[in-house]
């Protein structure tokens, strides 16, 4: 010691160097460690850290935020950049004390320099300090800032405490926002600040037991206000929320935000002042517990009379619908979010469990690819197991708390619940699916009570149809009230089938989409593809009652083409395949698909489809230049915002809720006899039949008046027929027509282009026959008529192929001219046809008399 000029101390320690001893670094402080003194400490440093990062400050604006808090109410920012353990700050009690509370990470790595180093928790994230009763920091949350997009979340381990701190006890009026960073943004609005108490949940399922002791302590409090975001999980999650502290606190009131889709409250405040929120909070509405959360499956349809029956509570005791909705799966062993069929996720106190790929229905076992992540670190863990394998879930437990530094009977704990939620889950997703009848649709008394309004009616078609076209249907008046009762046939024995018919950009598909849209949902099916054999792999009974929609049917092959002609048709598809038994032997087997089915079809080819277009009603699109300028008028209204959507919204829905009220019953139609169509139409057998089927469905949809026979069938009246025959009208023309709709409307502007071109033989407009006939070109149509040259090539083709027109001569430019070669009058053809069937309906007046005659003895005899 004194040879080599040193104290007492360095002595011991070159001593201890020699002998080869370890210094022992513990501490008496760290033997009496105070983690709150601790904590408090680092994040004081945290927060002085924000003033020497010039990025950090540029994200906190960026997030709309303060660094010092919000109006003196807590809420200060920190920010970790990992580099609280190095340089002059490096000190073993420091460190160690990091290792206690989760700041540092021993991974058991070495530093370029050959030192012990150590992985920072945390870092690059700005801080957010949780406070216990004393307002101490017993917590921290960190949020990272270079990993936003993925929303990198971090707590330190034992996590306690809450944010911004414990509401005060004389709390009236708490509002929980999903996100400590959303509660930070309301921290800055003072007109919250002042009226309301703030305390934030860590996440959808972030409400933790220290939550609700905090919440049931608060005797004064009145109100609980839940601010999540604007998504399907924020939605879900406030909902369960709000049943767990219905549960502890049912005298409050509990009310949630209407948060903007896919909005949350931080991105609010960057591109809206703080008005916004009050008007939010303003416009709040209530939890209604009184509703049975439960998950509920119907396999019956029900239906209603005249009268309006409701249930001893007030409400409608009719077409029950509760699916497996998409949100939280609540089974009193915890909560399953099953939001994501392909993610499901089960959160418990010390980790999340998520499900990747969703779930196998085989009920012999349950092979998962399974996420384990901890709470607190954010680390986490991935194995692929047998759920019902004791063996697999022994390891999976013993390797996960390894690695995660969790509890193994707490991961045994959760892997257990998990597996009951999941057995639970399976059993009601096989059950919606094997169920073979279709769901429907719970109706509130409100509601039945307006349709009812429109079913009894005088003319309910009339009032339907301007329902039509308050839901944005422009126009088109014969057409949409067509299809319109054409779809609603779908719940009934005998369907209907539409084939509308259009040139390109007509608007067809636009009106197909339109009137599937006032149909219920939970009864539609529409396709834009349809691949050959697709039709026969479907469950046995997934089309019966179904209204089945295609976009494009120019698009299916022949095979496809002939599946959806056997549903329409015999209702019925059967098919023979292969199949392999469970002893693998390859063997045959026949598959069935049932109907029927009511079916809306588009096209720009109606001509090429011979054998459909018999079995169906043909609708051809106006594309009249009055009806061009409506749409485009439309359009500019709804750009403008000068029509309100949610009036279009809301009569869709009363649309869809009047077709649920409505069902099927037998018709008996007295004048089917009396009414003859034109022996010319094109395959009168089955437009006759088609004829019938639609008179049947006018009556159908007029049930709420008709009288019933002694056998309780509908008696069709003479109204009804009056209806169809207008209706319908265009289409028996259609079917009289040898031209289809888009090339007799090609046609007809044809001939007025001649007429007002050409020359003309008298003041009637009669064109002349004579020698100096107008000829005209491809290229004057197409400019004058603004069509594609494939589109007049087509059409022009068709016409000479029909003789409608013939070609002249050739051009000096080696082009063809064409002349009209055969003049039709379809006006005088229209005035005969109605003609001949109102001549028809006069001369039912006499019967009808008889059949009043008739249902009178029917009455006396009951």
């Amino acid at each position: 010691m004194y040879k080599e000029e040193i104290n007492k101390h360095e002595a011991i320690l070159k001593a201890m160097q020699i002998a080869g001893i370890t210094e022992n670094k513990t501490t008496a402080t760290n033997n009496n460690f105070d983690r709150t003194s601790f904590l408090s400490n680092i994040f004081t440093y945290f927060k002085n850290a924000v003033h020497n990062s010039k990025p950090t400050k540029e994200y906190i604006n960026q997030r709309g935020l303060s660094p010092f808090g919000g109006n003196g109410k807590g809420g200060e920012i920190g920010y970790n950049s990992g580099q609280f353990h190095h340089g002059a700050r490096k000190d073993e009690t420091l460190i160690q004390n990091c290792l206690k509370v989760g700041l540092l990470i021993d991974k058991n790595l070495v530093s370029r320099t050959g030192d012990k180093a150590y992985q920072p928790f945390g870092k690059n994230c700005i801080v957010f300090a949780l406070r216990n009763r004393a307002n101490q920091v017993t917590g921290l949350y960190f949020r990272s800032t270079i990993n936003d997009n993925d929303a990198k979340h971090y707590y330190l381990k034992n996590r306690s405490g809450l944010y911004p701190n414990y509401p005060k006890p004389e709390t009236k009026k708490l509002i929980i926002p999903e996100s400590i960073i959303d509660t930070a943004t309301l921290l800055q609005i003072p007109e919250i600040t002042a009226n309301y108490s703030l305390l934030a949940s860590y996440g959808t399922n972030g409400l933790t037991a220290e939550h609700k002791q905090a919440i049931t302590e608060l005797k004064e409090l009145e109100e609980v206000i839940f601010f999540f975001d604007g998504d399907e999980a924020g939605r879900a999650g406030a909902e369960a929320r709000a049943n767990e502290l219905h549960e502890i606190k049912p005298n409050i009131r509990i009310t949630y935000v209407e948060t903007p889709e896919n909005e949350d409250i931080n991105s609010l405040s960057l591109g809206h002042t703080p008005e916004l929120f009050t008007e939010l909070l303003n416009n709040r509405k209530p939890f209604d517990f009184a509703q049975d959360k439960e998950f509920s499956f119907s396999n019956e349809k029900t239906s209603i009379e005249n009268k309006k029956p409701t249930t001893n509570n007030g409400e409608a005791n009719i077409n029950e619908y509760q699916p497996l909705k998409l949100g939280v799966l609540n089974l009193g062993l915890g909560t399953l979010n099953i939001e994501n069929p392909h993610n499901l996720h089960y959160q418990s106190p010390s980790a999340g469990y998520y499900i990747k790929g969703g779930l196998r229905s085989s009920l012999d076992s349950m092979k998962v690819s399974l996420q384990i992540v901890n709470t607190e670190t954010g680390f986490d863990y991935r194995a692929k197991a047998d759920l019902y394998e004791y063996k697999q879930l022994e390891n999976l437990a013993k390797s996960a708390s390894q690695q995660l530094s969790i509890e193994i009977s707490e991961i045994k704990k959760d892997l257990s619940q998990l597996t009951h939620l999941l057995e639970q889950y399976r059993s009601k997703t096989l059950k919606e699916q094997n169920n073979k009848h279709k769901t429907t649709v719970k109706i509130p008394e409100a509601t039945i009570n307006q349709c009812l309004d429109i079913l009894q009616s005088q003319n309910p078609i009339k009032h339907i149809n301007q329902l039509i076209g308050k839901s944005g249907v422009t126009g088109e008046e014969n057409n949409r009230i067509f299809l319109f009762v054409i779809a609603s046939s779908y719940k009934m024995p005998d369907t209907l089938h539409a084939l509308i018919q259009g040139s390109s950009g007509s608007g067809k598909t636009m009106l197909l989409k339109t009137i599937y849209d006032l149909m219920p949902s939970e009864d539609t099916t529409k396709f834009t593809r349809v691949t050959d054999s697709s039709f026969y792999n479907y469950p046995e009974h997934y089309f019966v009652n179904r209204l089945v929609c295609f976009e494009d049917i120019d698009g299916l092959k022949e095979d496809a083409l002939y599946a959806v002609r056997e549903l329409i048709s015999n209702e019925l598809l059967v098919s023979s395949t292969s199949i392999k038994t469970e002893s693998g032997q390859i063997t045959g087997a026949e598959k069935t698909v049932r109907g029927p089915i009511a079916s809306i079809s588009c096209t720009t080819k109606g001509e090429i489809y011979e054998d459909n277009m018999s079995r169906v009603f043909l609708i051809a699109v106006d594309e009249s230049h009055h009806q061009t300028k409506r749409i485009i008028q439309y359009q500019q209204q709804k750009a403008s915002g000068t029509i309100d959507r949610k009036e279009e919204k809301k009569a869709k829905e009363l649309l869809q809720n009047c077709i649920r009220l409505l069902k099927p019953q037998e018709v008996i139609n007295p004048y089917a006899s009396k009414i003859q169509l034109p022996e010319e139409a094109h395959k009168i057998r089955r437009l006759n039949d088609l004829y019938l089927s639609f008179v049947k469905q006018v009556t159908l949809l007029n049930q709420y008046q008709r009288q019933k026979d002694k056998q309780g069938r509908l008696i069709t009246e003479p109204q009804d027929l009056q209806t169809a025959n207008e209706i319908m009208f265009d289409s028996i023309i259609l079917k009289i027509d040898e031209l289809d709709g888009s090339l007799r409307n090609f046609y007809e502007k044809l001939k007025k282009h001649i007429i007002q071109n050409g020359k003309v033989a008298d003041e009637g407009g009669n064109p002349d026959r004579s020698v100096g006939n107008y000829a005209f070109s491809q290229r004057e149509i197409r400019q004058t008529f603004r069509i594609s040259k494939t589109s007049c090539q087509n059409y022009i083709n068709s016409l000479l192929e029909l003789e409608y027109i013939q070609k002249t001569y050739i051009s000096k430019h080696n082009t063809y001219n064409y002349k009209i070669s055969h003049w039709d009058s379809l006006e005088a053809l229209r005035e005969r046809i109605k003609t001949y069937l109102d001549n028809q309906l006069e001369n039912i007046s006499d019967h009808k008399q008889k059949v009043a005659e008739m249902v009178a003895q029917n009455a006396e005899h009951q």
